[in-house]
This record gives C-alpha cells, sequence and structure tokens, in this order.
C-alpha cells in the first residue's frame, strides 16, 4: 500500500520528486523492469503528463491462451485503471505487473492491503526492457565478434575494433581460463566464458548510460546465467568429482557418509553464491548512485539549492568513475569463479594407494611452494 501511496503523490505533484518517501518510490520503480522503454517524462502547459519512449511486445499465457499486443495499449498506466480486452481475457498493469481479471469484472477491486481480490498474476513471456537490452547485448556481440573471427581467416594480426577485443579475448584465455581449467581442457570451455564475461561486462556498462538499463540488477537474469554454470559443472563433471561428492577417498567411512549431504549443499550454494553476488552488487550501486543524486532535494535545507547540488553531483562523478571498476569487477569475479568450479569439475585426481607416495606429493609441493 506504501509504494501505490507514494506514486499517488509523485503524479498529483506532476511528476516532481520532493519528500524521502518520493525517493524511495522513484528508487524502487528504476531498480525494477518494464514493459516499455521509457526514457523520460515531462508535464507540458496544460499540466499532463507526457512521457518519451516506445513499447515492447507483451506475450502473456491466460486462461484464453496466449495474447499477445503492445505495451502502448497499456497508455502508461501502472495502476491498473486501463483494461485491455484480448479475446475472452482482460488484462491491466499494476507495479509492472500484468494481472487478468475474472470473468464479467470491469475494473479490479483491492483489499485492505491494496492486493487485487479480483484478478490473478499471468505467465508473462513479454520482451521486457531488459529483455529487450539482452537482445541489444547479443546482437552487438554478434556483430563484432563475428567480425573479429572474419579477420582472422584472411589475416594473422586483428585491424580496426578487433584490436581492442583481442587484447581482451586473450585476457579471458590466459587469466581466466587456462589457470582454472587446465592447459588440455580450457578450450572447451572458452565460448561460453567469453560470453558470460562480455554479457555481464557490457550490461554494466550499460547500466550506467542514461537509458535506464538494469540487466544484471534483475534477480532472473543472474539466475539464469548461475544456473548455466551449475549445468556445465555438472554434465562436464568427470568420475573424481562425483566420487570426491559420494564416497571422498582417504577418509573413514563414517566421514564419508557425513560429508555427503555437506557435499551436495555445496553443489547448490555455489551457483547461488554467483547469482547473489552479482545480483546485489549491481543493485546496490544503483541504489547508492540515485541515492547520491537524491543529495541535492534531501540537504536542500542544510547546504542550499547550490551547495546540495555541488555535493551530489560531486560524489555521484566520483561513484560512478568507481561503478565502471565494478563493472568489469563483477564481469571477471562471475567468469572466474565459473571457470574455477568447472575447473574442479574436470580436473584428475590421484589417489596413492600408499603413503610413502603420498609424502613424495607433499614434498613436491613443499619445494615448488618454497
Amino acid at each position: 500500500m506504501g509504494d501505490y501511496a507514494y506514486d499517488k503523490e509523485i503524479e498529483s505533484a506532476g511528476g516532481k520528486i520532493n519528500t524521502k518517501a518520493e525517493i524511495d518510490s522513484y528508487i524502487d520503480h528504476h531498480l525494477k523492469d518494464s514493459h516499455d522503454f521509457h526514457l523520460f517524462s515531462y508535464s507540458n502547459d496544460a499540466g499532463e503528463r507526457k512521457h518519451v519512449g516506445f513499447p515492447l511486445p507483451v506475450i502473456v499465457w491466460s486462461t484464453d491462451g496466449l495474447k499477445f499486443f503492445m505495451s502502448s495499449e497499456f497508455h502508461h498506466d501502472d495502476d491498473a485503471k486501463v483494461l485491455v480486452n484480448k479475446g475472452d481475457a482482460t488484462f491491466t498493469k499494476l507495479h509492472s505487473k500484468i494481472y487478468e481479471l475474472e470473468n464479467g469484472a470491469t475494473q479490479i477491486n483491492f483489499d485492505e492491503s491494496h492486493h487485487p481480490t479480483n484478478a490473478h498474476r499471468v505467465f508473462d513471456m513479454s520482451i521486457t526492457k531488459s529483455v529487450f537490452g539482452l537482445i541489444l547485448i547479443g546482437v552487438f556481440m554478434l556483430l563484432i565478434f563475428g567480425g573479429l573471427a572474419k579477420q582472422y581467416k584472411n589475416k594473422n594480426i586483428a585491424t580496426g575494433f578487433g584490436r581492442v577485443l583481442e587484447p581482451l579475448v586473450i585476457y579471458v584465455r590466459d587469466e581466466i581460463a587456462r589457470p582454472n581449467i587446465g592447459e588440455h581442457k580450457y578450450r572447451k570451455f572458452m565460448g561460453y566464458l567469453l560470453t558470460v564475461f562480455f554479457l555481464i561486462w557490457i550490461g554494466n556498462l550499460l547500466g550506467l548510460t542514461p537509458f535506464g538499463f538494469n540487466i544484471t540488477g534483475q534477480i532472473a537474469v543472474t539466475v539464469c546465467l548461475a544456473l548455466f554454470t551449475f549445468f556445465i559443472v555438472q554434465f562436464s563433471a568427470n568420475k573424481d568429482y562425483w566420487l570426491h561428492i559420494f564416497w571422498m577417498p582417504g577418509v573413514p567411512v563414517l566421514m564419508k557418509i557425513a560429508l555427503i549431504p555437506i557435499e551436495l549443499i555445496g553443489l547448490l550454494t555455489k551457483p547461488f553464491s554467483l547469482l547473489v553476488r552479482l545480483f546485489a552488487n549491481i543493485t546496490a550501486g544503483h541504489v547508492v548512485v540515485m541515492g547520491l543524486i537524491a543529495l541535492m532535494i534531501t540537504l536542500k535545507e542544510q547546504f542550499g539549492v547550490v551547495g546540495s547540488t555541488g555535493l551530489s553531483l560531486f560524489l555521484t562523478l566520483f561513484l560512478s568513475v568507481i561503478e565502471l571498476l565494478v563493472a568489469f569487477l563483477q564481469a571477471f569475479i562471475f567468469t572466474m569463479l565459473s571457470a574455477l568450479f568447472i575447473g574442479m569439475a574436470v580436473a584428475e585426481h590421484d589417489h596413492p594407494e600408499h603413503a610413502g607416495a603420498a609424502e613424495d606429493d607433499i614434498d613436491e609441493v613443499r619445494e615448488r611452494f618454497v
């Protein structure tokens, strides 16, 4: 109910944001995905709110089957006032979520907590703003890396923009794939590691632009990326990997049995850590930047318009420079950990039958360390 009240206050004020509650609501709205590509809004001379952007396709599965229409039919409404009739199904949009009304309903009803009582969520497969951003990044990556691949067919040294990409590709190969997966097996996984590295990095950089993308700040995106790593690890794992999970060599039988559930939990915590780390860091970065921008409003009484605006501008620019580093760092960490988990799954392990062989291995490790 709180977010709804704040949205009403912002609308009644002509889109102006002056209170902490309105700022919190605006930041929350900025972090969410949307069904249209919205750039900015303004109020005309008549006091009407005008929105600049373009609609995106809405694809939902309803009680009347698959429905397809453009988000412009909602007329930028996000308060369930506008109804869209498609066949025997009626849809409305509330807080960026699409609902289907019950048969015969002409308006949506709410309980005391402002939850719909005569409508239900639909299975949403729409091309949202984040999906649109992913498509843009995918097309961009196909173009630039397709061009780089064509260059290598005719020449040994890349030219043009390929000279920028080549060091990055070599960096992922020599600093991430080879050390973590191994010299003889890394090539098999280079396609995935390069894809996930550049996808996350470009997505993070796109989130720093004024276009309002928050791709890697969407939990659904990070979950999918983590699941890709999880399934690649499990389907690429050798027998030694599964042996160390279900019957760890070199430990007593009772300890082996006790370690099985711990190792199984570890299978799930690895991808969970991947998705949470990326989602939390990117979301926190957006929240902090938006909060620093809001200082010009919250500190206006203490420092005046010039002082609060100057402080907000300085801190925002400073943090934005750090965010450029974080954009690369998060892509590196996700790719490196993915390579590490893959390397653990495909590594070959030696299990000496006697203590002498184990002692020789220990001595060798000590010598290499020294």
